[in-house]
């Protein structure tokens, strides 16, 4: 009898996406996720393309479907460690870490009233903290509380413990491992912004005011940390001005080889979000070209048509700060002018790019990449999808997800054939 069971490692666009349509027909699903929740990166954007609505429009859609399929199993703060067997039947062991707070949470948030411990708030990028027992975001699923380990002061302090009625702290859990028989195993284990220190020349972790697109993208949106108002980080001054600076780490031999393919569009979606709340602020953004295809060059020529957005054609050099004004300067060649020009904001915003996770944390199983780390191929009954085989955008991503499914349904029939 054929292994039907189906293996979607990562609970992000593309995984709930694979997920939901292999369950749909049929298949049981288990979902393994690293984060306390499911969502990914989608989760944090404040709007989305095509239709530039919140994400947990999408979202909730698909957390619907798993809510009302009970062939969806799904684990929190869990990652894979081997994976044995072949097509048709996988044998994996995943890790189930703890997250300190058992079934019992109702989400009352009564422990983080008693808690006197802080952390960097990972879903805003570092921009704000909260307690050490926190609920990941507003609509986080599971609506659940976590304890983050390296900030909590365990049964040393242990308030949140005393505070919590229901009995829903456990400070003493520990990690576990289970073993999973499966058919096929969907990767999507998704993407991380890159690594902007490595940019020294940009000077992203001296200069306060100078942040990355997916940081923007916190501080537009309304659960964001400062509650969508779009102000410099270094001392929450309304800003005039604000430079982007295109392609920083892609396209580059000495970052990342690849286009990300969607920094373009999410500059030119931020450059609305600083016009929608600064009329008047003086908007640039720096190019090596644009690339918005298809359907999005509507989009392109309206945001180049605005008022105070001007589009200048050359890679930023370098960013300096004015030591007096701590104003930032962007020194830039304009390759239409022929020219270096120094140009001062109040802000500048990187559009760093898509690294993916497999160039970090690769499958621990027979895969092959290419240079960014993207996979390439893998062994059979092993499917890669959405940003860990190249960088999509979100429909992108839920399409090739869809397809992805088909695959890996078709391989637990193969595989016992």
């Amino acid at each position: 009898m054929a292994n039907k069971s189906i293996l979607v490692v990562g609970g992000g666009i593309s995984g709930l996406t694979a997920a939901v349509e292999a369950a749909e027909v049929g298949n049981e699903v288990f979902i393994v996720e690293k984060n306390p929740y499911l969502g990914g990166r989608v989760s944090q954007l404040n709007q989305y393309f095509p239709k530039l609505c919140p994400p947990n429009c999408g979202l909730e859609i698909n957390f619907q479907r798993i809510r009302k399929n009970p062939k969806i199993n799904f684990f929190t703060m869990a990652e894979v460690e081997s994976i044995s067997g072949q097509e048709g039947n996988f044998e994996v062991t995943v890790k189930i870490n703890p997250r300190y707070v058992n079934e019992k949470c109702t989400g009352c948030g009564k422990c983080v009233e008693a808690c006197p411990a802080e952390r960097a708030n990972a879903f805003n990028y570092g921009m704000d903290k909260t307690k050490a027992v926190y609920l990941p975001h507003e609509f986080a699923f599971p609506m659940k509380y976590a304890i983050d380990d390296q900030a909590c002061k365990g049964a040393e302090c242990g308030k949140c413990a005393e505070a919590c009625e229901y009995g829903a702290i456990e400070l003493g859990m520990q990690a576990k491992t289970m073993k999973l028989n499966v058919g096929s195993i969907v990767w999507a284990t998704g993407w991380t912004p890159y690594d902007a220190n490595k940019l020294s020349y940009y000077g992203f972790g001296r200069y306060d005011n100078v942040i990355t697109n997916v940081m923007m993208e916190r501080l537009a949106a309304y659960n964001g940390p400062t509650k969508g108002k779009i102000v410099r980080p270094s001392d929450g001054k309304e800003i005039k001005s604000v430079a982007f600076i295109q392609c920083a780490g892609s396209r580059d031999e000495n970052h990342l080889k690849a286009c990300s393919n969607v920094c373009c569009l999410a500059s030119l979606k931020h450059a609305t979000y600083i016009r929608e709340q600064y009329p008047d602020a003086e908007i640039c953004i720096y190019y090596i070209d644009i690339r918005a295809r298809g359907k999005y060059e509507d989009f392109f020529t309206k945001v180049q048509e605005t008022a105070n957005i001007t589009l200048i054609k050359g890679k930023a050099g370098e960013v300096k700060q004015d030591p007096e004004s701590n104003q930032l300067i962007v020194i830039a060649e304009d390759q239409i002018e022929q020219k270096v020009m120094e140009k001062q904001f109040d802000l500048v915003v990187l559009a760093t790019g898509m690294a993916p996770n497999t160039s970090m944390a690769q499958i621990p199983g027979e895969a092959a990449y290419d240079e960014d780390g993207f996979v390439a191929a893998a062994a059979p009954g092993i499917y890669a999808t959405g940003c860990t085989k190249s960088p999509l955008d979100v429909a992108s991503a839920v399409r090739d997800a869809t397809a992805t499914a088909l695959k890996a349904i078709q391989s637990t029939v193969r595989g016992q054939q």
